[in-house]
């Protein structure tokens, strides 16, 4: 079974669709999307848990990741498929 991922995201936000987008591509089926641009408070819950203040702010299980940036550096390392729960590393 994949972790659990959350990804807190806007409305128009290029770099949302291209996390998605490499999530789904390693089987991801579902990412429970927190909207931040709907209410000021969930960006400011955000802001407090992440340090951040930009979109995405992707979370694994547990683990922050961060953004896409973020995201994409751990699939090159070969270490985004250990954190999904996959069995074997990238290549």
């Amino acid at each position: 079974m994949l972790a659990h991922v959350v990804m807190y995201t806007t409305a128009v936000c290029p770099y949302c669709v291209m996390a998605e987008r490499l999530l789904k591509s390693k089987g991801v089926a579902e990412i429970e999307k927190v909207r931040v641009d709907l209410d000021p408070a969930i960006r400011e819950a955000m802001m407090t848990k992440t340090g951040r203040r930009t979109v995405p702010q992707i979370y694994i299980g547990d683990t922050h990741v961060g953004g896409f940036d973020d995201l994409s550096a751990l699939d090159r390392a070969g270490k985004l498929n250990v954190l999904l729960g996959l069995s074997q590393p990238s290549s």
